[in-house]
């Protein structure tokens, strides 16, 4: 038997395609607006308080069908010969139609419904607010960690450096073996700072995949993406406060549903009835026990009034509905008086953290500068000759150092500006300017 030869032609992108993909996905740099949209449309938050929005409509429109006439039909046969007189007559199919005519109540309960509407949407755009500042902090503080990581890592190198150069001035006998165990000490805590900061970096990539679904580890901070941050001050005009202002209209709302409860008590309803029966005789003698056979189509229709005497259920439901809307009512008024107080702290920080982050930035400025002089000093001498009492030439020591230092001076003008960074968003947040801070997000 002859085998037949088979040509296997294999596309080179069905293997090299997901790993260039994957590459690109691992190295693509992503704006903040793109992680603040996505983590708006992923977020749970938001999407229960969406759910929130369409029960809320469904629940006003319940309160508004009653007004509207509702029909019902039902049929049925007998399966049994009829015994005797059941107090009705028997039909073969019925139907039945009512509507609310007139009720005190009811007009509440729409009221509290339409409340109701509005406290959600509100609600919606408080979680949408609250997911964009937690993306927005997240964000922002990657791309801090990030260049803060790049230059604990230039630290670490210079670290390395300056134990080899101890370790070859203690081996000629130019300084003591303290100095040499000085620059382990100083390298590993380098390192160990270099670690923290590699953590912190994989905790933030996490929580932004968690926010916006994309895979972890793929969210590259681009720094141009980031505008700066509004200067605002507690003293300007208020936003929108879309989470204090839903809290208000939900108690607004439990009251008006309290007020219908008690109007139920007290006041009459009338219901708009009619009615259509089908009679039949098959199957049972009911015209026996009437003076005259009964006819077959049966038509009738009125205004039911409903008079409510002793109607202890809805006093006590009334009652029950006061006291949620006294509840809902106070927490409105703490959620006001938190946010006030926020804003009082955050004000209060802000003075001292822009103070700290001017005095970061000259501190850095500072270092720089020593750098300078101490990179001059190696390549030219300190000017100072090398007569008796003049001062020793600088080594390549001082040069490391002063590098690290400098890094050093870096990484903290970065820890202030991110700091002040946080509590600028947190203002912009509890002032009610949040759909701000995104509208320059995306027009960035």
């Amino acid at each position: 038997m002859r085998r037949a030869n088979v040509n296997l032609r294999i596309n080179p992108w069905v293997i090299c395609g997901p790993l260039l993909l994957s590459a690109a996905l691992a190295s693509a740099q992503v704006s903040l607006s793109t992680v603040v949209d996505l983590a708006q449309r992923n977020s749970s938050a938001v999407r229960l308080a969406e759910a929130d929005v369409r029960k809320a409509h469904a629940a006003l429109a319940q309160t508004v069908d009653v007004l509207y006439p509702s029909g019902q039909f039902s049929s049925g046969l007998p399966v049994f010969p009829s015994v005797g007189f059941s107090g009705s007559p028997a039909s073969i199919f019925s139907g039945s139609v009512q509507a609310l005519v007139f009720s005190s109540s009811q007009k509440k309960y729409i009221d509290a419904a339409r409340d109701g509407v509005r406290a959600a949407t509100l609600s919606v755009k408080d979680a949408r607010e609250q997911v964009a500042l937690e993306s927005s902090t997240d964000y922002i503080e990657l791309d801090s960690v990030t260049l803060q990581l790049a230059a604990a890592q230039q630290q670490e190198n210079l670290a390395t450096r300056l134990v080899e150069i101890e370790q070859q001035r203690a081996e000629a006998g130019v300084d003591p073996l303290s100095e040499q165990l000085q620059a382990k000490l100083t390298a590993a805590q380098l390192r160990l700072k270099r670690i923290h900061l590699e953590t912190r970096a994989a905790t933030l990539m996490q929580e932004l995949s968690a926010l916006t679904g994309l895979p972890s580890g793929t969210i590259t901070p681009e720094h141009a993406s980031i505008p700066e941050i509004p200067q605002i001050r507690a003293l300007e005009p208020r936003g929108t406060q879309n989470g204090i202002e839903a809290a208000q209209l939900l108690a607004r709302s439990k009251d008006k549903q309290a007020q219908g409860e008690l109007l139920s008590v007290f006041m009459p309803q009338a219901v708009f009835v009619a009615q259509y029966d089908r009679f039949t005789t098959l199957l049972n003698n009911a015209n026996s026990y009437y003076a005259h056979p009964l006819k077959s189509d049966n038509f009738n229709s009125g205004i039911q009034i409903n008079v409510p005497l002793f109607d202890w259920r809805h006093r006590d439901k009334a009652k029950e509905s006061a006291a949620d809307a006294l509840r809902a009512k106070v927490e409105a008024e703490q959620a006001e008086r938190q946010n006030e107080i926020q804003i009082a702290n955050l004000t209060g920080n802000l003075r001292e953290l822009d103070t700290l982050a001017e005095i970061a930035s000259l501190k850095q400025q500072i270092a720089g500068e020593q750098l300078q002089t101490v990179l001059a000093q190696l390549e030219l001498g300190n000017g100072a000759g090398s007569g008796p009492g003049a001062p020793a030439q600088l080594s390549p020591k001082a040069e490391q150092l002063a590098r690290i230092d400098e890094r050093q001076k870096y990484q903290d003008s970065l820890d202030a500006t991110l700091d002040l960074s946080k509590a600028r968003l947190g203002l912009l947040r509890a002032l009610g300017h949040m759909d701000d801070w995104v509208r320059t997000l995306h027009g960035k």
